[in-house]
């Protein structure tokens, strides 16, 4: 297929920005990726030159830093905590910007705080960014999953934003490898040109395949999908702070918990690494996901059903009744 994915799947995708946000896109601005993942760096090795530094959030998705590394970037970090909600402002922007930024790279809903950036405030941060001739990469792959408000984009207030999806999280493709990227019109010709010598094409099968993803049976499917999934977010944070855990309210998206263990532990690796070792209870320590106040923090995945996660948490229970951090 050509190198930016089939014009089909590239008019369904712009369709649903159509129906479901009010945004009118263009297909052609619209790149299908090998999944998300070759979309952030394929837009890292547009964007981020040698020495350039750009701004991203602390905690954040892990590999977004090296995809700056690979590019010869340097990534600056912003640390979030829960007192603003883990969610990043104009401020903060303001206040770590320097003369070698070249702009900034974050996600709403994000990984792994579920942390939604409120429409408003996205339009703060794109003027300012504006105002800096930099550029904005969002990265939107959890966005169906937004639970107590409907689900935005910051195309709603910014057309020049870089935009990240994927069909692995709200959509349940995971393993067909497929996302895709909305970008500025001038940048679609040397994304073309680039994308055609890291991997020549997305999947053939995996970008037919995803037409499906918009059919009416389809989407009911995802609606029924996300209500289940809130369900989980609702029953998990309950019952992490019956067991004494620290949160901050319910999480707006995506389908983590990331919650304080100070009760418990000072080190959250070595936490997880017990837990796991005990029980069989698999959850993540916050230092996978940066270095701000990781040792006290870890991330829960609600992806398992209600019945699992039952399960777990009676063993979790278990575990901190014998738990002594030596």
């Amino acid at each position: 297929t050509p190198a930016t994915g089939i014009l089909p799947l590239k008019q369904a995708i712009a369709d649903h920005y159509r129906n479901r946000f009010g945004v009118s896109l263009d297909a052609q601005r619209i790149v299908i990726t090998t999944g998300a993942s070759a979309a952030l760096l394929s837009l890292c090795a547009l964007l981020v030159e040698p020495g350039s530094s750009v701004l991203m959030t602390d905690p954040g998705y892990p590999c977004n830093r090296h995809f700056v590394d690979m590019m010869g970037g340097q990534s600056r970090f912003i640390p979030l905590s829960s007192e603003k909600g883990y969610i990043i402002d104009q401020a903060a922007l303001q206040s770590y910007w320097q003369a070698t930024t070249a702009g900034v790279l974050l996600a709403s809903p994000a990984n792994p705080t579920g942390a939604v950036t409120p429409l408003d405030q996205l339009r703060e941060i794109s003027q300012f960014i504006e105002t800096r001739q930099g550029f904005l990469i969002v990265d939107e792959i959890y966005q169906g999953f937004t639970y107590d408000a409907s689900p935005r984009t910051v195309l709603e207030v910014n057309d020049e934003a870089f935009v990240v999806n994927s069909f692995s999280k709200y959509f349940g493709m995971t393993g067909w490898r497929l996302g895709w990227a909305v970008v500025p019109e001038a940048f679609v010709e040397p994304l073309d040109r680039l994308l055609q010598n890291m991997y020549l094409a997305p999947p053939t099968v995996s970008q037919y395949a995803a037409l499906a993803a918009f059919e009416p049976e389809c989407d009911r499917e995802l609606q029924h999908r996300c209500q289940l999934f809130r369900e989980r977010r609702d029953y998990l944070v309950k019952a992490l702070g019956h067991l004494g855990f620290e949160l901050d309210g319910l999480p707006a998206g995506a389908f983590y918990i990331y919650a304080g263990i100070s009760a418990f532990s000072k080190d959250a690796e070595r936490f997880c690494e017990q837990l796991l070792k005990v029980t069989g209870v698999a959850i993540t320590p916050g230092v996978d996901f940066g270095e701000y106040q990781s040792a006290h923090h870890v991330r829960f995945a609600y992806t398992c059903d209600i019945s699992r996660l039952k399960q777990a948490i009676q063993r979790l229970e278990g575990f901190l009744q014998n738990y002594h951090e030596k």
